[in-house]
């Protein structure tokens, strides 16, 4: 997803926002992290932030980006994805939407789906009592990577 300058200006507006009302500084490196994820549509883990924000400001530590990250997860301004025991994936759009994790290549595409939003939660399940967000992580085989398999598989029988 391309996110046009408005939704992004708007998101930087509420970011600022969200980070006053939180009683969190808007520093200059929380603004670029959060800037990176929000430019940022592969849902990238801290290490790649790093390495993206490190372009604009070298000085920036990957530690420094570690506990921003979390930080702004705890203030609710982005989320994760995946097991927390794997590489733990960071994504600053809250819209309702869904996942898609190749896996192969461990590609990450958002899905935006009125079905999935519906979903109901079966009644036999009594675990849950109230559920307040649905989110569906779908995991296969990416287009690409088919097609890379397809051609290899191709460039083997001649």
């Amino acid at each position: 997803m391309n996110i046009i300058k408005l939704e992004i200006d708007h998101r930087l507006k509420k970011f600022k926002k969200d980070c006053k009302n939180a009683g969190a500084k808007c520093t200059n490196q929380r603004l670029e992290i959060f800037k990176d994820l929000i430019k940022n549509s592969e849902h990238p883990d801290a290490e790649t932030v790093f390495q993206n924000v490190r372009k604009r400001m070298p000085k920036i530590s990957l530690d420094t980006v570690y506990r921003t990250l979390w930080l702004l997860k705890d203030l609710g301004l982005i989320t994760t994805l995946g097991p927390p025991r794997e590489r733990t994936h960071f994504d600053a759009d809250l819209s309702n939407h869904h996942h898609f994790i190749c896996n192969l290549c461990g590609a990450t595409s958002d899905i935006y789906s009125k079905e999935l939003n519906e979903f109901k939660i079966p009644g036999h399940v009594k675990i849950i009592d109230e559920a307040e967000m649905l989110q569906v992580t779908i995991h296969g085989v990416c287009i690409t990577c088919t097609k890379s398999r397809v051609k290899k598989n191709k460039g083997e029988n001649i």
